[in-house]
């Protein structure tokens, strides 16, 4: 991690971002392919400690890679050498596309943060599951979809059900987005109507894949919300996700906001529009996870992701309620080295509090949520 900080990450930032990402991405791919090297580094990260089980799935640990980080599935056998309990690939849509012109990504260093407008560049869902299906990494494997850009927004439902059917024989869970500020038109889907609609018929469309795959359980589905829903929002989204019976919740995607920044403001603006991601999202993707939980219940598992550096950050987003967590920003600042980090760290701060991990799961929502909530 020392010499990833202090010799690589300099390296690496001299670069434009895009360019980077890519070659840190393929120089993973090309370093841990030999299977003798990454069963080492496998064998080297395991936490037996932190094994949990939700929507039907076992993880070795609660510590994931976000969606973003490996679109088209090139390095997840790499990545889950790295110590990762689960890696979500994607977004992939059903059409392939080149994404939003460059440049796209941008860094603040001042902020430990990162600026996307992507757009969901992909080689598309049957690229992917092509690809998955010849190396698939050894650990659980999420796969997101998201709206096709070239897909009217009446016709979403339609176009995620053709990348569902595509990705469904190769993943653990479908992650729905619904939340990228990136694609236009793209978080209209959060609204109650428009999600039930294409949550109803992704469910339905699960259970005819369930029969013709002859599997025993259903594929879950998982949807993943903005940082930036109001309250009353939230509300109807979680009533909508209890009635379909849909298995987890993603909270949070990257915010439009640019509140309480160190950066410049005129360095800011000249990043132009996208999702705000790292540190600065760390607060307010806590609090929304807070809300979920108290909303829910706890009844619903939460995947918690915004501002992850350090095995700290991943257990204030435990106590708050989520199960699992993932990191992307963090991956890029903190380097290779973060989960086996963050996991130890876990242990740590699990015997300090004298509690398993699903004990510290929700142990302080109430504190952390935006209100509170009458428990029904």
């Amino acid at each position: 991690m020392k010499v990833y900080r202090s010799l690589l990450r300099p390296l690496l930032f001299r670069l434009p971002p895009e360019t980077a990402h890519h070659l840190a991405l393929h120089s993973l791919a090309v370093l841990l392919r030999p299977k003798s090297v990454s069963q080492y580094f496998s064998s080297h990260f395991q936490t037996d400690s932190l094994e949990i089980e939700r929507f039907g799935i076992k993880f070795s640990n609660p510590v994931g890679l976000a969606a973003g980080f490996d679109k088209d599935g090139i390095a997840l056998s790499a990545l889950a050498a790295l110590g990762f309990g689960f890696i979500e690939a994607g977004t992939v849509t059903f059409h392939a596309q080149p994404g939003n012109p460059r440049p796209r990504l941008f860094r603040l260093p001042k902020d430990k943060a990162l600026i996307n407008r992507a757009g969901f560049n992909n080689q598309g869902a049957a690229a992917f599951a092509e690809r998955v299906r010849k190396d698939r990494p050894d650990c659980v494997l999420g796969v997101s979809i998201g709206k096709s850009k070239i897909a009217p927004l009446d016709a979403a439902t339609d176009d995620y059900l053709a990348s569902f059917d595509l990705v469904y024989p190769v993943a653990d869970y479908i992650a729905v987005n619904v939340s990228s500020p990136n694609t236009p038109q793209l978080r209209e889907l959060q609204r109650a109507d428009q999600l039930t609609t294409l949550l109803s018929a992704l469910q339905a469309r699960n259970l005819q894949l369930q029969a013709k795959h002859k599997r025993s359980n259903r594929v879950p589905i998982l949807v993943k919300l903005a940082p930036d829903l109001e309250l009353s929002e939230l509300e109807l989204i979680v009533d909508v996700v209890k009635r379909l019976k849909i298995d987890g919740i993603i909270a949070t995607n990257t915010t439009v906001k640019r509140d309480n920044l160190r950066t410049p403001a005129e360095e800011v603006r000249r990043c132009g529009q996208g999702g705000l991601s790292g540190l600065p999202l760390k607060q307010r993707s806590t609090t929304l996870i807070a809300d979920l939980y108290q909303l829910t219940n706890g009844q619903i598992p939460l995947v918690g992701v915004g501002g992850i550096f350090t095995a700290g950050d991943a257990w204030e987003k435990i106590s708050a309620g989520a199960s699992l967590v993932q990191l992307y920003t963090g991956f890029i600042y903190q380097g290779p080295a973060v989960a086996r980090e963050i996991n130890c760290g876990l242990k740590e701060i699990l015997q300090r509090e004298g509690l398993n991990l699903d004990q510290a799961i929700g142990c302080r929502a109430a504190k952390l949520a935006d209100r509170q909530y009458q428990k029904v």
